[in-house]
């Protein structure tokens, strides 16, 4: 096992991601715990084939920016057995990302795990085949995440399952955001170019901490299509029932959906 501590300040160097992998194929990674660090934990970028087990990255829930597991560019990478509690997305899964498995994560606190945030440039490349399934989501800001810019953009999202998953007191346990802009200054002013398709909420059950558990906020130019809510049961608080909001969202709804899916057909 290897422990890992940063501190920038005290140094007065520039933040930066504490463990990196770039190009690296048919790779083991197992046992690791990454402490404090100034910015990501571990990245891996045009990576194959690199088996992720059993680590642990922590910071402080309210340290910017330290996002836990961040994936770019690579395929056949797997997450599992992890504990991620940060200040950022416990795992951000970013373009070029394809054959994605992550399965028994401890998550919180942190924004959840994210798909994004996308339509950072016109030219980029799409997400495709990514699962998550078996985890635990404890008093994050979100629970699965899909987001991209309100600008135009050749990526996508295709064929992502979110399964078997238990939210805790999460504040957005179910979310797409094609009109993301976390500061809400300069926000572009276009329309998603991201296409999203063939999205799987499967067996998510669990507390939301806001009333509005589920948000499906599509493109205006590009609905969000082939998404699938089945076996969903997610409450708010006693007396108060959880609500949906769905914009531009088509799919199919399968067994208990709670609350009410507002999905269009």
């Amino acid at each position: 096992m290897y422990l890992l501590k940063k501190n920038a300040d005290s140094f007065g160097l520039l933040r930066r991601t504490s463990i990196t992998f770039n190009g690296a194929n048919d790779v083991v990674i197992s046992g690791v715990k990454s402490m404090n660090s100034q910015m990501s934990h571990m990245t891996l970028k045009g990576c194959t084939n690199v088996a992720v087990r059993n680590i642990k990255l922590v910071a402080p829930g309210n340290s910017p920016n330290t996002d836990g597991f961040g994936v770019q560019s690579s395929t056949g990478i797997t997450l599992t057995g992890s504990t991620v509690q940060t200040g950022d997305d416990c795992v951000s899964i970013g373009p070029g990302t394809r054959n994605f498995l992550i399965s028994k994560l401890n998550c919180g606190p942190g924004h959840g795990v994210s798909i994004g945030s996308l339509a950072k440039t016109l030219n980029e490349d799409g997400v495709e085949n990514v699962t998550l399934s078996n985890s635990v989501f404890t008093g994050t800001q979100n629970g699965v995440r899909i987001k991209s810019w309100a600008r135009a953009s050749t990526g996508f999202v295709n064929k992502v399952f979110f399964q078997n998953l238990i939210m805790k007191n999460v504040q957005n346990p179910i979310i797409i955001d094609q009109n993301y802009c976390p500061t809400h200054q300069g926000c572009p002013t276009e329309h998603s170019g991201v296409k999203i398709s063939q999205v799987t909420y499967r067996n998510i059950q669990g507390t939301s901490a806001t009333q509005q558990a589920m948000n499906l906020a599509c493109s205006k130019t590009n609905p969000c299509t082939g998404i699938t809510l089945q076996d969903i049961k997610l409450t708010y608080n006693k007396g108060t029932p959880a609500t949906s909001y769905c914009f531009n969202a088509r799919g199919t709804n399968l067994g208990v959906i709670q609350p009410t899916s507002c999905l269009n057909r």
